[in-house]
């Protein structure tokens, strides 16, 4: 498809790639006729904020950045870094990207066709660009921000010119970005010769408002309730959370994700402790117990053990040099198994342990509840995590299990504040059609989405899929999707319980079955949403979606990739993975 505003017609003869390059061609000439003074209503110093995200953080920045540029007289505007084609970005002059990175270093979803044309050959030079990147990441993974190191180096390699240098942020990144924020327009200014008049929209751009309580403040919560959702029977532990938000301000919207500020169990605590000789006062004790993460090893630890102990098995399987193996090693293993892995004559002192131990970061989970319906509290459908393996110990998740068994119950204090999502909502146009993908507790936005839907009293008609593992033991909510559904709010309803046969169904099965309706409400204009886990079953429902679409259509696997990345551009296809 042409950009946005292109004038070559949406019939004309060209391929797509033809098409791009008439756009630059275009774009280009016009560009060329505003630096020779032509007539035009643009600005004359114009920055483009492009952004990746894939919670939200980067968008809001992108704001932040937009609002900047305008307050110094520079024109700017933020955009989806895939609704931008090449041929634009080389018609654009100054360009600040802010990206996070998803997954094992990957672009976030908003950002992935854009990536792909820029690495393809026929990207065309960028030599009249002036950029700068800020990358959002987490140290704690090998590919700490590898989504902005590549484009910020792929676009050197394309001729454009480094306006200042990358920052790549850790978890914690709004006083660097900020202040990166400000060199960055400053330097813009200076280089622009901005003068306060941009000859264009000067409105504020104003985001979202950021609430008072955040991961530095946050906000002492009561737990309302904390009730199990799936059956005692179950293989799994899923509960119900709901948190009194008082006369706290705070408010939220469905999609959105509320951070939970965990402490760590004090039985971990407590063996960490004797494991390391340490005389368990009370301040070393709380150090760990509330600012250690005390379950996954950093990379300072495994590299500090490994000097210590290099005869050990961590030793040996990092001398091996493989990350899976690595990976694989670690799985299920926390910090206190890698000290008894390194034996005592290499177990650190705790001064020595500390300073090596990332920091405990607060757990984000989707909210399942809709402001509309449930404006004086949030919900959350939670998954307890507990597991054993071969080393004879139980482990536990640090916030999932902080909820179900160290709150003390309902009526306790909880730190929380919420994470806003502006990528992932409810369609603005109340009667487009949704389809929700959410097996397990991928069910949680989606349970915000239809009470969301149901109190505007939204005409747009509803699909879920849903699963998990048994019908008589994990059909969470069953009783309120069943009403949902008898009110009309809920039009269809597909579930996929895998063990409830001899062969395996999940939810990509019941969407191949129901390929032909399925295909004809995305043509209806529906939107897609899927939520849960990003490894397997995101990646198995995107294969079933591209399936469908080239099912119907009959126009092959390229034409239904090219479908699914104008549902991506349209934002008609989003999703909320981790």
């Amino acid at each position: 498809m042409p950009p946005t505003g292109s004038l070559i017609p949406a019939d004309a003869p060209f391929s797509a790639q033809q098409e791009a390059w008439l756009a630059g061609f275009i774009a280009g000439i016009a560009a060329a006729g505003r630096r020779e003074g032509g007539a035009t209503d643009t600005p004359a110093a114009t920055v483009d904020v492009l952004f990746g995200t894939q919670t939200g953080n980067a968008e809001f920045l992108a704001d932040e950045l937009v609002a900047g540029a305008r307050s110094r007289g520079l024109g700017s505007t933020a955009t989806p870094l895939d609704a931008v084609t090449p041929a634009q970005l080389a018609a654009m002059s100054h360009v600040l990207v802010v990206t996070s990175t998803y997954g094992e270093g990957e672009l976030p979803d908003n950002a992935g066709l854009f990536w792909e044309a820029l690495q393809s050959d026929t990207a065309p030079r960028l030599e009249g660009l002036r950029y700068a990147v800020l990358g959002l990441g987490d140290r704690g993974y090998d590919d700490f921000c590898q989504a902005a190191k590549l484009i910020d180096t792929r676009l050197e390699q394309l001729g454009a010119g480094r306006l200042h240098e990358r920052l790549d942020c850790d978890v914690d990144f709004e006083e660097p970005a900020a202040e990166w924020t400000t060199t960055v327009l400053d330097r813009l200014v200076a280089e622009t010769g901005a003068t306060g008049s941009t000859g264009g929209s000067t409105e504020a751009v104003v985001p979202r408002p950021r609430s008072t309580w955040n991961k530095r403040t946050p906000y002492r919560s009561r737990l309302a309730v904390n009730r199990l959702l799936s059956s005692p029977h179950s293989a799994k532990e899923i509960r119900h959370y709901e948190f009194d938000l008082g006369d706290s301000g705070i408010t939220y919207e469905a999609g959105d994700a509320l951070a939970v500020v965990p402490l760590n169990d004090d039985g971990l605590v407590g063996a960490l402790l004797e494991h390391l000789g340490a005389t368990g006062d009370e301040e070393a004790a709380q150090a760990l117990r509330t600012g250690s993460e005390i379950r996954t090893p950093s990379k300072e630890l495994i590299a500090d053990l490994v000097e210590r102990a290099p005869s050990s098995e961590l030793a040996a399987v990092v001398a091996h040099g493989d990350r899976s193996d690595l990976d694989s090693w670690l799985w299920g293993r926390d910090i206190l198994d890698l000290l008894r892995d390194a034996g005592p004559a290499a177990t650190p002192s705790l001064s020595e342990l500390l300073p090596l131990l990332r920091p405990l970061q607060a757990r984000q989970y989707s909210i399942s509840s809709s402001p509309l319906a449930h404006p004086d509290r949030i919900h959350l459908t939670v998954a307890s995590v507990r597991y054993g393996n071969a080393h004879h110990r139980r482990y536990e998740g640090v916030a999932s299990t902080y909820l179900a068994d160290r709150t003390g119950g309902a009526d306790t204090a909880v730190d929380i504040y919420v994470q806003p999502n502006a990528s992932f909502g409810v369609p603005a146009d109340d009667s487009a059609p949704m389809v929700m993908i959410g097996p397990g507790t991928g069910i949680a936005p989606f349970r915000g989405f239809l009470h969301e839907r149901a109190a505007r009293g939204a005409s747009g008609r509803n699909w879920l899929f849903f699963g998990d593992r048994h019908r008589e033991t994990d059909f969470v909510y069953e009783d309120e999707l069943t009403q949902l559904r008898e009110r009309g709010v809920l039009t269809e309803l597909d579930l996929a319980f895998s063990r409830d046969q001899a062969e395996k169904v999940y939810v990509q099965t019941r969407m191949r079955e129901r390929s032909r309706e399925l295909y004809g409400w995305l043509e209806d204009g529906a939107h897609v949403y899927v939520c849960g886990d990003a490894s397997r079953m995101a990646k198995d429902v995107e294969a079933a979606l591209l399936g469908v679409v080239a099912e119907q259509r009959g126009r092959g696997d390229d034409d239904a990739a090219e479908y699914l990345a104008d549902l991506r551009r349209a934002k008609r296809y989003v999703r909320d993975v981790y």
